[in-house]
C-alpha cells in the first residue's frame, strides 16, 4: 500500500510538472509568435512598396536581410520546444516550415550579407510574387500558431 501511494505522489507531481511547463511554453510562444507576425507583416509590406516604386530594391533588400536569421532562428526555437515537449499541433505548424526555411537558407545566393534576397534577383515579377505568396503562407501558420497557444494557456492555467 505505501508503494502505491509513493507512486501516487510521483504521478501527481509528474503532472504538476508536465502543467506547468505547458504554461510557460504557451505563455513564451505567444510573444514569439507576435514577432514573428510582426516580421512577416513586415516583408510583406516591403514587397508591396517595392512593386508600386516606393522603394527600390536594394533599399527593399538592407531592410529585409537582416530580419531574415532572426525570424528563422525564433521560429526554429519555437518547433525545437514543441518537439522536445511534444506539443502535436504546434509540430505539425512549425517543423516543416522549419524545414523549408533550411531549405530555402541553404539555396540563397551568394552575397556578403547574411540573408535571402538578392537586389538584382528581387526585382523579378516572379520573384516577388512568390515572395508575398510565401510571407502569406507564414502568416496564416504564425496566426493559428498564435491562437493555438493562447488556447493551450488557457487549457493549461484551468486544469
Amino acid at each position: 500500500i505505501k508503494y502505491n501511494c509513493n507512486m501516487k505522489q510521483w504521478y501527481q507531481r509528474r503532472v504538476r510538472a508536465i502543467m506547468s511547463v505547458e504554461i510557460v511554453l504557451s505563455i513564451l510562444s505567444l510573444p514569439i509568435a507576435v514577432i514573428l507576425m510582426f516580421l512577416v507583416i513586415w516583408n510583406i509590406i516591403s514587397f508591396d512598396e517595392l512593386k508600386t516604386d516606393y522603394k527600390n530594391p536594394i533599399d527593399l533588400c538592407n531592410s529585409l536581410n537582416p530580419l531574415v536569421l532572426p525570424e528563422y532562428l525564433l521560429q526554429g526555437f519555437l518547433a525545437l520546444a514543441y518537439l522536445y515537449y511534444m506539443q502535436y499541433l504546434g509540430i505539425v505548424i512549425m517543423l516543416p516550415l522549419t524545414v523549408y526555411h533550411a531549405y530555402r537558407y541553404m539555396r540563397r545566393p551568394r552575397m556578403s550579407v547574411l540573408g535571402i534576397y538578392d537586389p538584382t534577383a528581387v526585382m523579378n515579377g516572379d520573384e516577388m510574387d512568390r515572395n508575398k505568396k510565401e510571407g502569406f503562407v507564414k502568416l496564416g501558420l504564425y496566426l493559428v500558431n498564435f491562437f493555438a497557444g493562447l488556447l493551450w494557456m488557457i487549457l493549461a492555467v484551468s486544469s
